[in-house]
């Protein structure tokens, strides 16, 4: 029996699965709340866009001697501001905008990469590595995730009301292109505090997952909020606990379980609303 908890206690006992359980859960966070506002926005893509973005500001940082993260949310912001620049003076679809930025940014960065060969290996600019952070990488998630956090929070309301109508959010006197750019800007800011936690490409899982099986599973977005913040942290404690022992990677352990969980909630949903078709009437 000792043997058998000693053995489940092991990962927080190692410093760098504490490391792992930190950063992940720092950025679960914000991350897990903007999604809710991409999920109703029909943003979901955009997350996706920005992710991808991100790799040659990595690059073009690592030529210039600058920290990555200033690279990648350079980068990630302009993919973003390009995206709505694009949309507004042009008579191409959102989707079809972002999809070819990213694409472009995206492979802009590998030819980049290929060329200049940086020292950081490029598996964990995609997938991250999350078994190596550092002090440093604590601390710099830390203060992203608290600033992205406190703009989601502090605008929720804001947030929410141009989300479904922004020329209402205009005519009520609500200062919409801040909120519009501040998202963005957010947006890309959560993306690069994930980067070494989860890397490029599994960053959008989470921003998008948390968002859809809240959605899912409730109606009100106060609730909708806090069960996107719970699925994230839930998942992401439980994958890198499990990836432990499963001698599996640990992010992409976390996104097999927020899927299992959107599939859950969708079989949830229809079984319920099958019930309430066959419900007699009366």
């Amino acid at each position: 029996m000792n043997e058998t908890l000693a053995l489940a206690l092991l990962p927080f006992q190692l410093a760098f699965m504490q490391n792992a359980f930190l950063v992940t859960l720092m950025i679960a966070v914000p991350m897990a709340l903007i999604s809710c506002y991409l999920v109703l926005k029909g943003w979901s893509l955009m997350g996706d866009a920005v992710s991808h973005a991100v790799l040659p500001g990595v690059v073009i940082a690592y030529v210039v001697g600058l920290p990555f993260a200033v690279g990648a949310f350079v980068a990630g912001l302009f993919c973003a501001l390009a995206a709505g620049y694009l949309k507004d003076n042009s008579r191409v679809k959102e989707d079809t905008i972002l999809g070819i930025v990213f694409s472009g940014m995206f492979a802009l960065g590998l030819v980049l990469y290929v060329k200049i060969q940086p020292d950081v290996h490029l598996d964990h600019i995609l997938f991250g590595d999350m078994l190596g952070i550092a002090f440093a990488d604590l601390v710099e998630t830390g203060a992203i995730a608290l600033a992205s956090t406190g703009f989601v929070l502090f605008f929720r309301e804001d947030l929410l009301v141009q989300a479904f109508d922004r020329q209402h959010a205009a005519a009520i006197g609500l200062p919409v292109r801040l909120l519009h750019y501040g998202l963005l800007a957010v947006i890309s800011l959560v993306v690069v505090g994930a980067l070494k936690a989860v890397g490029i490409i599994l960053s959008v899982a989470m921003l998008v997952a948390p968002g859809a099986i809240a959605a899912l599973v409730t109606r009100r977005f106060s609730a909708m909020l806090a069960v996107a913040v719970a699925v994230a942290l839930g998942a992401s404690f439980a994958g890198i606990y499990l990836s432990f022992f499963l001698d599996s990677a640990p992010a992409p352990t976390i996104v097999l379980l927020m899927a299992g969980l959107f599939v859950a909630a969708f079989l949830r949903q229809a079984l319920a609303g099958r019930k309430a078709g066959e419900k007699p009437a009366g």
